[in-house]
C-alpha cells in the first residue's frame, strides 16, 4: 500500500512553522510515502512566496498546492514557472504561469497529483473545472492509476459533485479553501476516497487563522480593517490515504486534526528566495 499525507490550507507563520515542524513525526507515525500540502495562505494570509515554497519542499512536502490566492504574492509568478512541485489551479486559462498537475516517482511507483479551484461563489472565475479536470485525468492515467486530486473550492456540493464525477479514475479527492474541516471522509463505491475539506494548518484561536475581533467588528460595523494572522496554539488538519499502488483504488481515508503548542512569533514576510530547493524531475 502506498500511503499518502495530505494537509489543508496552511495559514501565516504559525501554521507553516507548526507544519514544518512536525512533517517528520506524521510521516514517522503513518508510514506516509508521499505528502502534499496547500499552500494557500501560508505567506501572512494570503499567496505564498518563493522562499515558503522551499521551506515546505525541504521539510518533506513532495508537492505544494494552491488555490484563488494563488497570484497574491507577486514574486510568486516568475518562481512558478520554475518550480514545477509548486501547482496553480489546472483550469486557468491557457497561458497562464505554472501548471496545474504533476507526476513523481517515489519507492512504490509513479503518483500525480492535480490542484483545480471551483467556480461557485469563487474569484476569479476560471474555466470549467469538469471539463479541466476530465482531460487532465484522462492524460494522467497513461503514466498511473495513484492520482490525488486537491479540489480547492466554496461550496460543499460543488467538491462533493467533483469527487462523484471522478470516483473510479482517481485515487482520491480531498476539499480546501474554507478552513474548516469535514466529517464525511469516506470511499465512493469505485474506489475514490473523499473529505469534503480537509481544513486548515492555522491558530486554533482564530477565525479561520486570523485574529477575532476585527473580524467581529468587520461583521458588526461594515467597516474595512486588516485581519492579521492570530497567534497561539496551532491545529494540524489534513488527511492520511491509503492507496493500493496496483490498481490506484483508495483502501483507506482517515482524518488528521490536532493540536500543536505555538512555536515561534510572527516574522516578516520574505520578499525573494535566497535559497535553493533541492531539484525534482516530473514526469508530466
Amino acid at each position: 500500500m502506498l500511503t499518502i499525507l495530505f494537509l489543508g490550507d496552511v495559514v501565516g507563520e504559525p501554521g507553516r512553522s507548526a507544519v514544518i515542524a512536525r512533517l517528520p513525526e506524521l510521516k514517522r507515525r503513518h508510514e506516509v510515502d508521499f505528502i502534499i500540502v496547500n499552500g494557500e495562505n501560508a505567506a501572512a494570509g494570503r499567496g505564498i512566496t518563493p522562499k515558503i515554497t522551499i521551506d515546505l519542499l525541504r521539510a518533506g512536502a513532495a508537492v505544494v498546492t494552491t488555490g484563488d490566492h494563488v497570484w497574491d504574492q507577486k514574486e510568486l509568478i516568475p518562481f512558478i514557472a520554475t518550480e514545477p512541485r509548486l501547482l496553480r489551479p489546472i483550469n486557468y486559462p491557457a497561458g497562464a504561469p505554472g501548471s496545474g498537475s504533476i507526476v513523481l516517482e517515489t519507492a512504490k511507483g509513479k503518483v500525480g497529483v492535480i490542484n483545480v479551484q471551483g467556480r461557485t461563489f469563487m474569484q476569479p472565475i476560471l474555466e470549467n473545472p469538469f471539463h479541466a479536470l476530465d482531460v487532465a485525468v484522462s492524460e494522467m492515467r497513461d503514466e498511473t492509476r495513484v492520482i490525488f486530486v486537491d479540489a480547492h473550492a466554496e461550496t460543499t456540493s460543488e467538491k462533493i459533485a467533483i469527487g462523484r464525477f471522478l470516483d473510479g479514475r482517481v485515487s482520491a479527492v480531498v476539499g480546501t479553501h474554507t478552513h474548516v474541516q469535514t466529517a464525511d471522509e469516506q470511499i465512493f463505491p469505485r474506489g475514490t476516497a473523499f473529505l469534503c475539506d480537509a481544513g486548515m494548518c492555522g491558530p486554533t484561536q482564530s477565525i479561520l487563522g486570523r485574529a477575532v475581533d476585527p473580524i467581529v467588528n468587520r461583521f458588526i460595523s461594515n467597516l474595512p480593517a486588516p485581519f492579521p494572522v492570530a497567534k497561539g496554539e496551532v491545529r494540524l488538519c489534513g488527511a492520511v490515504v491509503g492507496i493500493d499502488e496496483a490498481t490506484g483504488r483508495a483502501v483507506s481515508i482517515e482524518r488528521i486534526n490536532e493540536v500543536v503548542e505555538a512555536t515561534a512569533p510572527p516574522e516578516p514576510i520574505p520578499r525573494a528566495a535566497q535559497q535553493q530547493a533541492p531539484a525534482a524531475t516530473p514526469l508530466l
